[in-house]
């Protein structure tokens, strides 16, 4: 008896210590965001930090109106847009990657990529490679130290994190000043050009201060997320070459490949990328399988109960986008890479709401979720039509969820090249290289 009770004490404590360890977590995450927002807004900024938005103000209550302008940035007239300037990005990305003697680290190189396409095509930055690699590698200094803690001290990490903005605010203040100048033959509206001109529709200027923000929050976004993902395609394809191989077979079946190579006839559109069914099967398991956020904060709007336990209004909930796919109930072997189980016969996401969520669920939902989705397809169609790639070690290496998915090791792999006639490629030119889009 006497040890019952010892087993129903010790039962008691865990779960105290449990429930204290997630109000820690929940408390301490919550302080790390507003960090992030301290961090990234300069004093004079008048954007307010809004409720429930995890630090992104284009998300929140005090900009509601940002919400009507994301809707056209990521509009399907917008995407068709953007789509030729992806698939430019990401060639020339390819290129390099196979024209390198050595392994690349794949995560590395995802960033960089992800966050050309951000400057280039969702910016309409016009930079040079130099101008560009100088951005990037701020950039990284920039998001490496985004969590430090606020010590304002010569060589703290808070020190560097405000250093590298400061100097990524004066590049992109440059960028935006000359971009003007940079539109002559321009024939789309990037996510920077509806912004100032709905703020000037909603009668707003936006200072340049405000921009510089904005535009920092829009790399941002589709920067560490993409290449998450980026780099869990080139696994999971290295990892499964018959998942590569029905690609291949899927974009000859409708004469985008012939001869081992995309079909330069065959131009690439956004309706046709979307027809590509066994393509958004690979894409959705990806995602399923290597969320690149763990999870979300919401806002209880009202009091309301979950399993029994009272959740009052105006508390802070963590949702977990990881544990909710790995323990759906209309998942079947939930650990095995399986694209056809999102497949028309199968289609087992459609048995029910909220069991597949990678970009979150609700009128919250990542806003990009269309681009970030689009641009995942034209990296998976350019590796399965361009390129020969193998793995570089001995064995896959483990991958970490902190701060988002990838390999610990970045995935070290090998690119080859090849032209219509499988033969690997020389490397391209100085100047196609440094082309802008």
């Amino acid at each position: 008896m006497l040890f019952d009770s010892f087993d129903l004490v010790s039962a008691l404590a865990t779960l105290a210590a449990c429930l204290v360890s997630m109000a820690l977590l929940l408390a301490v995450s919550q302080q790390l965001w507003q960090l992030r927002w301290t961090a990234t807004r300069d004093k004079n900024c008048k954007l307010p930090m809004p409720k429930g938005s995890m630090g992104f103000p284009f998300i929140g209550e005090t900009c509601h109106w940002l919400l009507q302008v994301f809707a056209k940035v990521f509009s399907h007239e917008a995407l068709e847009s953007y789509l030729p300037k992806i698939q430019q990005v990401i060639q020339e990305s390819l290129r390099v990657w196979s024209s390198n003697p050595e392994p690349i680290n794949v995560y590395r190189e995802s960033q960089r990529l992800s966050f050309t396409m951000a400057v280039r095509v969702l910016l309409g930055f016009r930079v040079s490679e130099e101008e560009m690699r100088h951005l990037f590698n701020t950039f990284q200094d920039f998001v490496d130290n985004l969590f430090s803690l606020p010590i304002d001290l010569p060589f703290s990490g808070y020190r560097k994190g405000i250093r590298a903005r400061d100097t990524l605010q004066k590049s992109i203040e440059k960028a935006i000043r000359e971009k003007p100048l940079c539109s002559q033959g321009k024939d789309y509206s990037d996510a920077l050009d509806v912004l100032m001109e709905s703020a000037k529709e909603n009668g707003t200027e936006l200072t340049m201060q405000e921009l510089k923000e904005s535009t920092i929050e829009l790399i941002f976004a589709a920067f560490a997320t993409t290449a998450s993902a980026s780099t869990s395609l080139i696994m999971q394809l290295l990892r499964h070459p018959p998942v590569l191989e029905r690609l291949r077979e899927e974009l000859r079946a409708r004469g985008l490949l012939h001869n081992g190579c995309l079909c330069p006839e065959a131009e690439l559109r956004l309706d046709t990328i979307v027809s590509l069914k066994y393509l958004d099967c690979v894409i959705k398991e990806v995602l399923r399988l290597f969320t690149p956020v763990s999870g979300a904060y919401r806002t209880a709007m009202q009091t309301f109960e979950l399993d029994g336990v009272q959740i009052p209004k105006g508390w802070s909930v963590m949702y977990s986008i990881r544990d909710t796919h790995d323990t759906s109930a209309v998942f079947k072997d939930v650990d095995a890479f399986d694209p056809d189980r999102f497949s028309q016969e199968r289609g087992e996401d459609k048995e029910g709401r909220f069991h597949y969520l990678p970009f979150g669920g609700g009128v919250r939902s990542c806003l990009g979720k269309q681009l970030a989705t689009l641009f995942l397809r034209i990296l998976a169609i350019e590796l399965a039509s361009t390129s020969r790639f193998e793995l570089a070690t001995r064995q896959f290496p483990r991958v970490v969820t902190v701060p988002v998915v990838h390999p610990v090791d970045g995935l070290k792999v090998k690119f080859y090249g090849l032209d219509s006639n499988q033969n690997e490629i020389m490397a391209k030119s100085e100047e196609l290289l440094g082309a802008t889009v």
